[in-house]
């Protein structure tokens, strides 16, 4: 293997014309720049300088050799600019897998303030359960993923990432505006036993498993009048009059106005939304600038209203 060190120095020895120039122009001494030539021939098998009394000439295998040198020298130097436009954000490329909720909500503001403040950096998106997307952050394919708990994923499949915790994501009783409970300030599970639910399905977004506790904790099993895992749906369908429904804050951004949304009285209900990574030591400065961008956006989405009453 021809060292691209030893290459650089032939290639400064044929643009100087000499070994005392090139040390100069390198800061080495003329002595070492001799045992650099020297090292290089002999890795090369060839000789690739002449000496003559009218100063030194290149050898056709040195001519060849200092060809590629240039090449390899610009593809190098090529790579060191990438190399620091990524770690100055100045380029690069950034993964993220989002559940939909978190997409239509606290995604859209952290990009947004991503773009920014780092413009030239690509940024990708998938929408993706935890299940499907912490295997993903695993394999290197992706480089964030947003994720909610309870899930289906289970613990293990956080082993060996980084998990950040950004908010607890609290639910809440929505109810049609004509409803007999609307005018309460706070609405108690135990007061939705006989009320039909419209509801996410099993596998989805966490708030199923919890309904399920709820109701179990006030004493009846819920009856499932619908189900889909789109929260417009659902705040559509209890406007219609269809059911009620517990929808985490993230789910109700926007809120119909034809809803009222009431905290639980009775207990405390949350999802935990945490953004995964691989260790902090593999993380990319891009996944490193999200995941402040991601804390921001948290905070704004704080502001404006639902998470002020998180537990």
């Amino acid at each position: 293997m021809l060292d691209v060190r030893r290459m650089r120095v032939l290639r400064e020895v044929a643009l100087r014309g000499s070994f005392s120039a090139a040390a100069e122009a390198l800061s080495y001494t003329q002595s070492a720049v001799s045992q650099q030539i020297a090292a290089l021939e002999r890795e090369c098998g060839a000789k690739l300088v002449q000496r003559g009394a009218r100063g030194i000439r290149l050898t056709q295998a040195g001519e060849v050799l200092v060809r590629h040198a240039d090449a390899v020298l610009a593809q190098l130097a090529d790579a060191q600019a990438e190399l620091d436009a990524i770690a100055g954000l100045r380029g690069g490329r950034l993964s993220l897998a989002t559940f939909p909720s978190a997409g239509a909500s606290l995604l859209p503001v952290a990009v947004s303030l991503f773009r920014e403040a780092h413009p030239a950096v690509e940024l990708t998106m998938i929408e993706a359960e935890p299940q499907d997307s912490l295997p993903l952050v695993k394999a290197a394919e992706i480089d964030l993923a947003l994720v909610y708990e309870p899930n289906l994923a289970g613990e293990e499949a956080f082993a060996g990432l980084d998990r950040r915790q950004l908010l607890e994501d609290p639910l809440y009783a929505v109810l049609p505006a004509h409803h007999p409970l609307a005018a309460r300030a706070k609405v108690r599970v135990a007061d939705l036993a006989s009320e039909p639910f419209v509801n996410p399905s099993p596998n989805h977004c966490g708030s199923f498993d919890l309904l399920l506790r709820a109701a179990q904790r006030a004493g009846f099993e819920p009856r499932i009048a619908f189900q889909t895992d789109d929260y417009v749906a659902i705040q559509g369908l209890v406007a219609a009059g269809v059911g009620v429904a517990l929808i985490p804050a993230l789910g109700l951004a926007p809120v119909r106005d034809d809803l009222v949304v009431r905290p639980l009285a009775d207990m405390k209900l949350h999802r935990t939304i945490c953004c995964c990574s691989l260790p902090s030591a593999e993380r990319s400065p891009a996944a490193a600038a999200m995941l402040e961008m991601l804390t921001q956006a948290v905070g704004r989405f704080r502001e404006d209203g639902l998470l002020a009453e998180a537990v």
